[in-house]
């Protein structure tokens, strides 16, 4: 959830939009919860950009792009996993792609959000039983390609403490654009 203002959001507006029990992931604001709000946790994360040529990484043997069959496998990659904010309908957002072990999702990576010519990288994961193998690393060289095809600028987000993620990234091409905090915000309803 990004915020107009994130000295001063308007918790009150969003409200309006929210059932009793949704959290959201909220960046670069800090100070007290509002009335009818609660904050569930508290960190930092770094935003990453792309600074590198053309990724070299071979394609992910077996690859496929997710379509809306494969969403429930993908959110329990992701309730396993936990890459960061990741929904039923998550996929709509961008494209995501996939290794499987037969019917087993294994491996995903796809694209969220974007501004301007910036394309997010996110919800890269892999089953702990296939650690290893490369599979997150190839599925993010697979998205960073598409993405300077079509002249975007791919970016993602590590939480702190992730840090072999984060040096994985930095070896990949990506660097250090930003630390900023990241907050779980609940709306447990009007006051």
């Amino acid at each position: 959830m990004g915020f107009e203002d994130s000295a001063s959001p308007d918790f009150g507006l969003l409200a309006a939009y929210c059932s009793p029990g949704e959290s959201f992931y909220t960046d670069a604001w800090s100070g007290p919860a509002p009335d009818g709000w609660t904050i569930e946790a508290e960190t930092t994360m770094f935003k990453m950009i792309w600074d590198a040529e053309w990724p070299t990484d071979e394609e992910p043997s077996g690859a496929l792009e997710l379509r809306p069959e494969y969403a429930q496998a993908a959110l329990d990659l992701a309730i396993l996993t936990n890459p960061g904010p990741f929904g039923i309908r998550t996929m709509e957002l961008g494209d995501y792609f996939g290794v499987f072990d037969g019917s087993r999702l294994i491996a995903m990576a796809g694209e969220r959000m974007w501004a301007d010519s910036l394309r997010e990288v996110s919800g890269v994961c892999t089953h702990p039983d296939f650690k290893g193998r490369g599979l997150g690393r190839k599925l993010v060289a697979k998205l960073v390609r598409n993405q300077l095809a079509r002249n975007q600028v791919p970016f993602l987000h590590v939480m702190s403490g992730k840090e072999s993620a984060r040096a994985l990234y930095k070896r990949m091409g990506f660097r250090d654009s930003l630390e900023s905090v990241v907050r779980v915000v609940r709306f447990v309803g009007q006051p």
